[in-house]
């Protein structure tokens, strides 16, 4: 394993650095921030300064206008982008459209892609992928799947709720997996479909993300078979073509978000005076300031090592199972000591380290609860024994 960067991905990662920090940074105060994230409008001009950059949507393939990052070059430049909550919205690169892509390119027949894949990959429209649903269905067991689509002729017939579906209000389309046949499958709408409703936008902890978290219906959509995503019976498969990158991806954006906590919490330390001294001078602060440092690194270390995998052509699951627990957690207890450092602004609007607090928290349980993880890397161990 090389952990050099080569020149042109040095020179991208300061590119974006600057874009960062100089173009969107002094955009964070812009009122188009709503409870259920930035809306469209604002949405569509961050991705046009990205674009005027030459940063928009850098991991799509160049066929449809990307750059076509490797896994690597995703983890260095995705940072980079989460160093703002805005960057990864206005460089396309964020969930769920981040992983929707990945899967179109993977999984989607050329009708497709030109349908759909090309004009997400412009980020002309948004996409949501419906899969989480109410009790007793999928949650952590996708087995658990309630949702049901059955043919009839040459459709498909789907009926049954989603919850927690990420940017649903106002996407173009949606991935949608339902129980077929005792097995799982793919499905692609538009999401002005006749049989597809918005029941309604769910309150949440974190407004990062555009179009927020809603509660989605199904009655009676009909789906053309030309619109099964890949083949028939092997949705479970396809979620985890898309599931591991997608992992990974929110570690990179979130350790962006923890490195920036730490800049803030850094800076007020070295300029907050406190019994005669700096704040940062005194061990109780000072142990905290490394102990982030710490998790940084190796939460930076842990996502390289999972992206090379990735980028052998490996399945990287184990990999990237072990990469969500420990960055899930590593960037909490960073933004979390932020806090603690910041004292009272720590906890109100007067930093920015109180929203990114809020945004972080739900990365312990979207895409597999930290619980989930252990569980499944457990039973590795008893199948396989320790170190496997």
């Amino acid at each position: 394993m090389d952990f050099s960067v080569s020149p042109e991905l040095q020179d991208l990662q300061q590119r974006t650095r600057r874009f960062i920090r100089e173009t969107i940074v002094p955009l964070e105060g812009d009122l188009r921030q709503t409870p259920h994230g930035p809306t469209d409008e604002f949405r569509r001009e961050l991705n046009a300064l990205a674009a005027a950059d030459g940063l928009l949507a850098p991991h799509v393939s160049p066929d449809y206008g990307g750059l076509g990052l490797s896994h690597v070059g995703k983890a260095i430049v995705f940072e980079e982008a989460g160093y703002s909550l805005l960057g990864p919205v206005a460089l396309h690169i964020n969930a769920p459209d981040e992983g929707n892509i990945h899967l179109l390119e993977a999984v989607a027949t050329p009708e497709q892609k030109q349908r759909w894949l090309a004009p997400l990959a412009r980020a002309e429209i948004r996409s949501c992928f419906c899969m989480t649903e109410p009790a007793p269905g999928a949650g952590s067991d996708p087995a658990a799947l309630k949702t049901t689509a059955v043919r009839d002729g040459n459709h498909w017939v789907i009926n049954g709720d989603k919850w927690f579906i990420t940017g649903a209000s106002g996407a173009g389309f949606a991935i949608i997996m339902a129980a077929t046949e005792g097995a799982a499958t793919m499905f692609l709408a538009d999401m002005d479909t006749p049989g597809i409703e918005i029941v309604r936008t769910m309150h949440s902890l974190d407004q990062g993300f555009v179009g927020g978290h809603a509660v989605v219906r199904f009655k009676n959509l009909r789906v053309p078979a030309s619109d099964v995503l890949g083949e028939p019976g092997k949705g479970f498969r396809y979620a985890q073509v898309r599931l591991a990158p997608a992992r990974l991806t929110h570690c990179m954006r979130w350790l962006g978000a923890a490195c920036r906590a730490h800049a803030i919490a850094a800076e007020y330390a070295g300029r907050r005076e406190a019994f005669g001294q700096a704040l940062g001078s005194h061990e109780g602060v000072g142990f905290m300031l490394a102990d982030n440092e710490i998790d940084i690194r190796l939460s930076r270390l842990a996502i390289w090592h999972t992206a090379w995998v990735l980028d052998q052509g490996a399945h990287g699951t184990t990999e990237s199972s072990m990469a969500k627990v420990f960055c899930s957690e590593a960037v909490w207890r960073v933004v979390d000591r932020c806090v603690q450092i910041l004292g009272g602004q720590g906890v109100t609007g007067e930093s920015l380290v109180e929203r990114i607090f809020r945004e972080v928290r739900a990365f312990r349980i979207y895409d597999g609860p930290s619980e989930v993880h252990r569980w499944s890397l457990a039973r590795r161990v008893m199948r396989h024994g320790a170190n496997w």
